[in-house]
């Protein structure tokens, strides 16, 4: 259709099913006070009419004899359109028409719908009755009223499909306090709701945002992306900006038909880094695939004083992944052997798993016996091996009375060999116990991933737990080795190896600035948690890459000398810092409130 024939928004607001070709004319006014005559001009023909619906119908048509000439712009192409119009508006006022079922109101209700009418029209013809005698039946009316209206909102929940969650929305119960005050209010339609009323909010939403943007100034934002798929398959990118005030959504792009390389990623990052404001942004996170960090070097080499940062989620995740379904690695050339046995308990419990839920049976004695389900956990999910062997071990009695119940021995209309494999399985206490040794040293990796998966900023934080983190792995391997720490461990050797290597590949100078930044880390009692730990501005490697930050950000000789100043005098503790106060309170306060 051509575009001189697309209806405005007003037009489609006010759409009717039962009169379509509306959107095909442009009401220009209403005649006299009663009827639907009304003055038309053709949105193809730009000739102005004046008749009813049946007028534009007919003009449209071409449908002689209705008192107005036929349009002689309407192609061949646009009367299908309206034809196809027509049949859909049919088809809406049909399946409508066949949806008014009575509502499950009870007869009382009906009764004093009733009552309520006769003792109105009692109440017009005597206006001396008493008010107190028909107190009662206003009373039931208003009952029934309510039982009603209580049927009118469940249906609505059950022909939209709507979860039941939605009543616990907040702005559920204000919505209908708001409309309950409003007598003869007609709820805003389809039209209205994804076009004025949804602009009107993102306007809304964008100005309530707008004291956080005001705080990027002083206080920096970062850039974060990722890829996903929604529910219709199409490749999108989010952009989220994220700062101490908060995560904001920016905007999603869908790139189908494009090619994800590192070209279209570093052309989006730039783009959202000059919308924002280049001096405002601090770093970009991306994951760590080959074409997101080309990117991120691309904008650093455009923006020296931005970084790009891998995400520390995704890190620990591939860390994990190493690890516990390991292949052969170039440096360990007996990673199979060290670490294979976990990816057999891994693949064990899948079996397990996937024995019971794939048949109907099964799954009905497990949940006689378990409470929990057993998660179905995709392998795009971090750290999926070790939240499924969590559940596992949650779920062990369970499962242990499942395969020794009579109904599991008297089910014969199944596979008998895998039903003794996996009996044998679970009642195998090796099989427990290697799932326990799994779960030891890799919770210390499994707590990092979920205390970096926030909102919250934790950059300052991730160079300290990830050493942290290392040295818990080493102590839970150890004790099961029943090993001294001088001794070697040729499986913490390779564990550590591939943490290390992880480490190395996501590791960037503005991690060793962020310690060095947190007051935290030059506390006496920080320091005195272990004894080979030093204060960030005598560790080397933090200071060598802290330098290399300060050059960034500093192009000025003067200026980083100032600069160098004012960190020796926090690091110290001189002037300002040397105050017993000062000193106490970077153990117990937040880097941002100290």
């Amino acid at each position: 259709m051509s575009s001189n024939s697309e209806p405005s928004s007003d037009q489609q607001n006010n759409q009717d099913d039962n009169a379509p070709l509306w959107r095909f004319v442009t009401r220009e006014a209403k005649l006299g006070k009663g009827g639907g005559n009304v003055a038309f001009q053709c949105n193809f023909c730009r000739q102005i009419y004046k008749g009813s619906y049946y007028r534009v119908k007919a003009h449209l048509f071409k449908i002689k004899g209705a008192g107005v000439a036929s349009c002689t712009k309407v192609t061949n192409e646009n009367l299908v359109e309206m034809r196809r119009v027509m049949e859909e508006a049919e088809q809406r006022v049909k399946q409508y028409n066949l949806k008014q079922v009575p509502l499950p109101t009870s007869s009382a209700a009906k009764s004093n719908f009733e009552n309520s009418s006769s003792s109105a029209s009692a109440s017009a013809i005597d206006p001396k009755r008493r008010k107190g005698s028909i107190g009662s039946i206003e009373k039931a009316f208003n009952m029934g009223a309510h039982e009603i209206a209580d049927s009118e909102i469940a249906r609505m929940f059950y022909t939209g499909g709507l979860s039941f969650h939605f009543a616990r929305n907040p702005y559920y119960a204000r919505a209908f306090k708001s409309v309950s005050q409003l007598p003869g209010y007609v709820p805003s339609g389809y039209n209205a709701l994804r076009t004025t009323l949804l602009q009107k909010e993102k306007s809304n939403i964008e100005n309530l945002l707008e004291p956080i943007k005001k705080t990027w100034n002083e206080n920096g934002v970062s850039i974060c992306s990722d890829g996903w798929s929604d529910a219709q398959r199409r490749p999108l990118i989010n952009i989220m900006a994220v700062s101490e005030s908060g995560p904001m959504f920016l905007k999603a792009i869908n790139y189908e038909g494009e090619t994800k390389d590192k070209h279209f990623i570093a052309d989006l990052l730039i783009n959202t880094i000059q919308e924002i404001g280049p001096q405002k942004v601090v770093q970009v996170i991306t994951d760590n695939a080959a074409a997101c960090k080309a990117a991120g070097h691309i904008v650093e080499a455009k923006f020296q004083h931005i970084f790009w940062t891998p995400s520390v989620v995704q890190t620990l995740n591939l860390a994990l992944k190493n690890i516990c379904a390991p292949s052969t690695h170039p440096r360990y050339d007996d990673v199979m052997e060290q670490c294979g046995w976990i990816s057999r308990v891994s693949s064990d419990a899948s079996f397990i798993k996937n024995f019971i839920m794939n048949h109907a049976m099964r799954l009905s004695m497990y949940n006689n016996h378990c409470k929990l389900k057993l998660l179905s956990v995709a392998d795009t999910r971090f750290a999926s091996t070790i939240v499924m062997l969590k559940r596992f071990k949650t779920i062990k009695r369970g499962l242990e009375q499942l395969v020794i119940s009579e109904e599991w021995e008297m089910y014969k209309e199944d596979d008998v060999v895998k039903a003794k494999e996996v009996k044998d399985k679970i009642l195998n206490e090796d099989f427990w116990m290697d799932v326990d040794y799994i779960l030891s040293f890799t919770a210390p990796m499994y707590e990092m991933l979920r205390l970096a998966d926030t909102d919250k900023p934790c950059l300052h934080n991730i160079y300290e737990w990830w050493d942290s983190m290392i040295e818990k792995v080493k102590e839970a391997i150890y004790k099961k080795e029943h090993k001294s720490f001088t001794k070697n461990s040729r499986f913490f050797d390779i564990v550590n190896g591939i943490l290390v290597e992880r480490w190395t590949k996501s590791y960037t100078p503005l991690h060793s600035l962020a310690h060095s930044l947190n007051p935290r880390y030059y506390s006496q009692q920080w320091l005195d948690e272990s004894h080979d730990r030093v204060p960030p501005h005598r560790d080397m490697d933090v200071v060598r890459e802290r330098k290399k930050c300060f050059e960034r950000y500093f192009s000025s000789e003067v200026e980083r000398r100032r600069v160098n100043e004012e960190y020796a005098t926090f690091s110290a503790f001189l002037e300002d810092f040397s105050s017993s106060d000062s000193i106490n309170d970077r153990w117990y306060m937040s880097p941002i409130k100290w």
